[in-house]
């Protein structure tokens, strides 16, 4: 595999307006960080893995079959049935801005335990990807930080997305010493600019990602929203612009950036790779961010390779 995604897959219940009653209405699109990613990923290319759990239900079906559909393995992922598929209710204002809240309470993402995660899955990938969701809550948590850690001792790079919600958290600083567990095995990070202070107590890009980098990771990617990405890659700095769009919503959006990132460097090593080069991957993955947040939904306004190239 190119990337193995471990972690929560759900149902994201978007908002898409309001009727004429002034009541709002939803549409259930497939969604969860390191799904997203997997999927992302995929379209542009890369074989993809995903390993978590959804309930045995019409949600869960529906999931998996999206994943099926769209070329990633899912022989990781396992359907529970006595917990049901997750899900985040996703409000979108005026400007395309997000708001959560879950119905995830002992659902089947959070019941995930390392026995049940394939051994190939962590002995065979390039990239193996966690985010920080799957760390709110136990067996979730530990095995999140287990195979994280078996993969990496077989070869794979972790990568990470600390993708903070606040309302899965116990409150802030439970959510800060858990968030920080990953950093000390990371090779890539991922991070928006509105989770590096709670990572590094500052908004600084330069000296914030310097603290990061001194934890050992060797790419950390801060995204700026419509301003695009900062870079850290050992001792570079940088910044790429992003790519102007008509906002439809931004869910979804940076696991497209990240899915893109990873879907390039996959084809590369990490160790040979020039700044040219990097910034090359970056402005890639900036386009496709901005063709996500163009549209509606997480997975279903992911672009494919073949839409990029046009």
């Amino acid at each position: 595999m190119d990337i193995v995604a471990l972690g929560e897959i759900l149902i994201d219940l978007t908002q898409t307006g309001v009727s004429t009653a002034g009541i709002p209405q939803f549409a259930a699109n497939p969604g969860g960080a390191p799904a997203n990613l997997a999927v992302a990923a995929a379209k542009l290319g890369a074989h993809t893995a995903f390993v978590g759990r959804t309930g045995a239900d019409a949600y869960g079906n529906f999931l998996k079959k999206t994943l099926i559909d769209w070329g990633v393995d899912v022989s990781g992922l396992s359907q529970d049935p006595t917990h049901p598929t997750t899900l985040a209710v996703v409000t979108v204002d005026g400007t395309g801005e997000r708001d959560f809240s879950f119905y995830r309470d002992r659902s089947a993402d959070v019941m995930l335990t390392s026995e049940e995660v394939p051994a190939a899955l962590l002995q065979n990938t390039h990239f193996f990807h966690i985010g920080s969701v799957s760390l709110t809550a136990e067996p979730a948590r530990s095995a999140t930080l287990d195979c994280a850690r078996a993969a990496r001792s077989n070869g794979a790079l972790v990568t990470y997305d600390p993708n903070y919600r606040a309302n899965l958290w116990q409150d802030k600083a439970a959510a800060i010493v858990r968030m920080k567990e990953p950093l000390c095995f990371t090779d890539i990070l991922k991070v928006s600019d509105e989770e590096l202070p709670l990572l590094t107590g500052t908004d600084d890009l330069e000296s914030g990602t310097q603290m990061l980098a001194s934890c050992g990771i060797r790419l950390i990617l801060v995204t700026l929203g419509p301003d695009g990405v900062f870079y850290r890659f050992g001792a570079h700095t940088g910044q790429v612009p992003g790519v102007p769009c008509k906002v439809g919503d931004t869910n979804g959006a940076g696991d497209t950036f990240f899915g893109a990132v990873l879907s390039k460097l996959c084809k590369l090593e990490l160790d040979t790779l020039t700044i040219p080069e990097l910034e090359a991957i970056l402005s890639f993955a900036n386009r496709a961010a901005s063709i996500t947040t163009s549209r509606h939904g997480a997975i279903p306004a992911m672009p494919t390779l073949e839409e990029m190239a046009r």
